[in-house]
Order: structure tokens, then C-alpha cells, then sequence
């Protein structure tokens, strides 16, 4: 079992930033991988970046590319989501989950879940 905790979602004007984080708890992650979602009211849940635990590629989704960092720190179990200039249509409740290669940008493909964090990005 891996309980995952979101946090540092709140309230932003267009082309500011924000850095959400993901504390993970539970078994060893080094197998898996970390995802970040998102899900506007109305709309489906869509996949946001990953990145493997002990390493490997980066993946983003082409409407974050160059303004969202995925990063973790091993020592703190913690993934982070830099997120700069930042748009109002960023506005979404963001999720991170653990998961397993290979369809890592499917939502699917992911075991655990976090509550999930407000992002609000006014124009």
C-alpha cells in the first residue's frame, strides 16, 4: 500500500508559479513510477508529466512542455511539480499517483492516488 499526500496548490495570477509536492509513504517506490494528473470540472482526468522513482526519461504532456518540472528527492519519499507561467487554463485539481511502465501517461496504468491539490490561475 502507498499512501501519497499533495500539497501547495492555491491561488495564482496568469504567468506566475507554483511548486506542488507529493509525500509518499508506504512500500519501496523504487520499482514504480510517479505521475502527475489533472482534472478540470467537466473534463476527464489528463496526464500531466512522470517520471521513474530510482531514475530514467521525463515525460510531459505537450501543453506543459517548458513550463513544468518534474522532480523528486529519494530522501524525502517527496515528488515535486514545478509549474511556471502558469495559464488560466492550468486551473485543475492536480493529482499524483505511483504506477508501473509501460502506458505511464494513461491513468490506468496508475495504482495509488493522492486527494488531490487545487491549482487556480486567474487572467
Amino acid at each position: 500500500q502507498v499512501h501519497l499526500v499533495e500539497s501547495g496548490g492555491g491561488l495564482v495570477q496568469a504567468g506566475g508559479s507554483l511548486r506542488l509536492s507529493c509525500a509518499a509513504s508506504g512500500r519501496t517506490l523504487s520499482s514504480y513510477v510517479m505521475g502527475w494528473f489533472r482534472q478540470a470540472p467537466g473534463k476527464e482526468r489528463e496526464f500531466v508529466s512522470a517520471k521513474g522513482w530510482s531514475g530514467g526519461s521525463t515525460y510531459y504532456a505537450d501543453s506543459v512542455k517548458g513550463r513544468f518540472t518534474i522532480s523528486r528527492d529519494n530522501a524525502k519519499n517527496t515528488v515535486y511539480l514545478q509549474m511556471n507561467s502558469l495559464k488560466p487554463e492550468d486551473t485543475s485539481v492536480y493529482y499524483c499517483a505511483v504506477g508501473r511502465p509501460p502506458f505511464i501517461t494513461k491513468s490506468a496504468a496508475y495504482d495509488y492516488w493522492g486527494q488531490g491539490t487545487q491549482v487556480t490561475v486567474s487572467s
